[in-house]
């Protein structure tokens, strides 16, 4: 039977697994790096990518859940690394997360409590089921920052119709949880107080499920979306990794930045 929680002072991302029963298990990770909003840092990535892993490998573990501590759930990628390095690593290592997610053998569902920006939205569209508390707030922020969505684009779109997705990748306006639900971007939004139940009553279903079927039935609904992802993620990264470089970009990310420190 699997219990473990992982943790040290530089960890970044969270592994707990509790068990339901003798053979059944739930999986949560969590973003907990409150200095940078949960940015997606390369270290960050690669925990969360480490914990993806070690789940789908766990044969106990019938579901999972990506939640975040700290006021916000995720600001998107990290910008003090991407000024500083660029998002040649990043961009791939995105492209990898989504397809890690969408791709893993078991139900993900995102439990969503506090904002969530630009690159945080490809990790909630790439979960099977995203609940939100309705206090929370979305944007595709990029466009304001000389950049394009282009590697969220990959799970986001398949979420959006056509308009919706106009309406929010061009603007970069935010938008409500009931907005992000009329439009596909999430599953559900409910009131604040009822986030933890919400979330309890989809594990929960999921956890009357044997291993083989929930393996078998996601398997089904995430075909299309790994093919999107295989077919279209180097050309993504690239232009993502371009965008990020360049001096239009640069100029924006460094104004945020003073912006923020002031």
């Amino acid at each position: 039977m699997s219990d473990a929680r992982e943790s040290s002072p530089t960890e970044l991302v969270h592994l707990d697994i509790e068990a339901v029963n003798d053979t059944t298990a739930v999986a949560s990770i969590t973003l907990d790096s409150p200095a940078n909003r949960n940015a997606m840092s390369q270290a960050l990535l690669e925990q969360l990518t480490s914990h993806l892993h070690t789940v789908a490998a766990d044969p106990d573990v019938r579901a999972v859940v990506v939640r975040a501590a700290g006021p916000v759930f995720c600001s998107g990628a990290d910008m003090s690394e991407a000024a500083r390095d660029g998002m040649e690593y990043g961009a791939r290592a995105m492209v990898e997360l989504q397809r890690q997610l969408v791709g893993l053998p078991k139900p993900v569902i995102a439990r969503i409590h506090g904002p969530v920006r630009a690159g945080g939205l490809g990790i909630v569209s790439a979960c099977d089921v995203a609940v939100a508390a309705e206090s929370v707030s979305f944007a595709f922020t990029e466009v304001r920052l000389g950049l394009a969505p282009a590697v969220i684009s990959l799970t986001t779109l398949p979420r959006l119709t056509d308009r919706a997705a106009a309406a929010t990748f061009l603007s970069g306006d935010p938008f409500d949880a009931a907005e992000a639900q009329r439009i596909g971007l999430i599953t559900r939004s409910v009131a604040d107080t009822d986030l933890d139940a919400a979330v309890y009553e989809v594990v929960s279903s999921w956890c009357l499920g044997t291993a083989q079927g929930l393996r078998e039935t996601k398997a089904l609904l995430s075909h299309s979306l790994l093919e999107r992802i295989d077919l279209l993620g180097e050309q993504v990264a690239e232009q993502s990794a371009r965008l990020f470089s360049s001096a239009e970009a640069r100029a924006a990310m460094r104004a945020l930045l003073g912006r923020r420190k002031s």
